[in-house]
């Protein structure tokens, strides 16, 4: 049976009283508190470091004593009764434990606490790593100003006007709504923005990429410790059909197109160049003589440089060209559109209505004619600046060999009319 603990009065008046077990003690002081009352204090050294640890009550003090002095009696016995690997694993523990000034009676029961909530070690360790990850030091900055911040530097390093003005539509439209520090956004606000923006599918992947950048930008410069963005819902676009063009319809747009677009008409037609590709191309990329037409890198969507070659009827449409220099379109991006829409309405007549202007049908049309031309997947890949897998996927057996054959052969009756617009009418 474990004996009890004596109580020693050490003072004349009773205080400070010892409560001891064994060759184990501690010490009880009484004091007068601040406010004139009495309070009691008991001599702590669990953690080898002396700490008076306060109670309100005399018995609630000679309480904590008892169970501290029996707690301090077993831990000697058992340091007594320890064997050589023991020492030495209590001695490696100290040491580990020594850079950060902790005692190991401290260290384990908050370990043990730890356990209660998380379960096993690995657990514990993979709690720790998350609360670090999110609890990195950061720079606080607004979200406005990381956004301004990520377009000077896009702008800095030559990021295309269309690539820039894409970003700062999305990006500024998420700075109105997020007035705060960019390390304070969470991936449950970021989600309900999205959703209730009540995006299609691809407009909605569309934001999400934007918006995954910016805070990709701003982990790397410190504004935020990690990229909310990554656990928000991927959504799946539907393979919708492929619009084309038939080779009447083309007929009667370039022969509705105006001089000033006619070109352009031709080059998303018979070499697939999309419309941005061709709203940056100059003269100089198209060579004639060569019959090639080089899309430079930054040009390119996918900025990578690759060349097209100029078939038979292009080079019939673009030989009045030859001579001009600068950019082959003039205009604005959103002149182009209204041009695209213009020529369509244009081929209206009293006996046929108006051809439909359909979305990158010039470029879906290309691609299948000429994959059905050559049925090379990869050598169309090549030339569109996209993979062989998707030639196949969205281009394979849309038309017959028959249907390239006359889109292909579709040229000018006589020279193409290429007077110069006034540049008022152009715009």
């Amino acid at each position: 049976m474990n004996k009890p603990p004596s109580r020693k009065r050490t003072k004349t008046g009773n205080w400070p009283r010892k409560v001891s077990l064994g060759r184990v003690s501690v010490t009880v002081y009484k004091r007068k508190t601040p406010t004139g009352g009495t309070g009691f204090l008991v001599a702590n050294y669990a953690s080898k470091k002396r700490r008076l640890d306060s109670y309100p009550t005399e018995a609630e003090a000679l309480d904590a004593a008892n169970r501290l002095v029996r707690q301090l009696s077993e831990a000697q016995v058992l340091a007594a009764s320890m064997t050589n690997q023991q020492a030495a694993d209590y001695a490696a523990a100290v040491q580990t434990l020594a850079p950060f000034n902790l005692a190991l009676p401290t260290v384990a029961s908050t370990v043990a606490e730890c356990l209660k909530l998380v379960g096993d070690l690995p657990n514990l360790h993979a709690a720790a790593k998350f609360y670090a990850a999110r609890h990195k030091r950061t720079v606080a900055k607004p979200v406005a100003a990381v956004v301004a911040e990520l377009l000077a530097v896009k702008e800095s390093r030559g990021a295309s006007a269309r690539y820039l003005q894409d970003l700062r539509f999305r990006l500024n439209r998420f700075a109105d709504t997020f007035h705060k520090d960019a390390g304070n956004v969470t991936t449950a606000e970021i989600q309900s923005w999205l959703d209730g923006l009540k995006l299609k599918p691809q407009s909605y992947q569309n934001f999400r990429r934007v918006v995954y950048l910016l805070f990709e930008f701003a982990v790397a410069r410190g504004y935020a410790s990690d990229n909310p963005v990554a656990a928000l819902d991927n959504v799946k676009i539907p393979d919708g059909d492929t619009e084309i063009f038939t080779p009447i319809e083309m007929s009667r747009l370039l022969a509705a197109a105006s001089p000033d677009f006619l070109s352009c008409l031709a080059l998303g037609a018979f070499a697939g160049l999309r419309s941005a590709e061709i709203e940056r191309l100059e003269w100089s990329d198209i060579d004639l003589t060569g019959r090639h037409i080089t899309i430079g890198a930054t040009k390119a969507k996918t900025a990578s440089r690759r060349v097209v070659p100029i078939s038979d009827n292009l080079a019939a449409w673009l030989a009045s060209y030859a001579q001009r220099t600068g950019n082959v379109w003039t205009g604005t991006h959103e002149a182009f559109y209204e041009a695209q829409q213009a020529t369509a309405a244009a081929t209206k007549t009293e006996n046929k209505p108006a051809v439909k202007w359909k979305a990158n049908a010039l470029r879906h049309s290309f691609a299948s004619y000429r994959f059905a031309q050559t049925g090379d997947a990869g050598r169309v890949a090549g030339e569109l600046g996209n993979s062989a897998a998707v030639v196949h996927r969205h281009y394979r057996e849309l038309v017959k060999p028959a249907d390239a054959q006359r889109w292909f052969a579709i040229a000018p009756t006589a020279p193409a009319n290429v007077t110069v617009l006034p540049a008022a009418a152009r715009a």
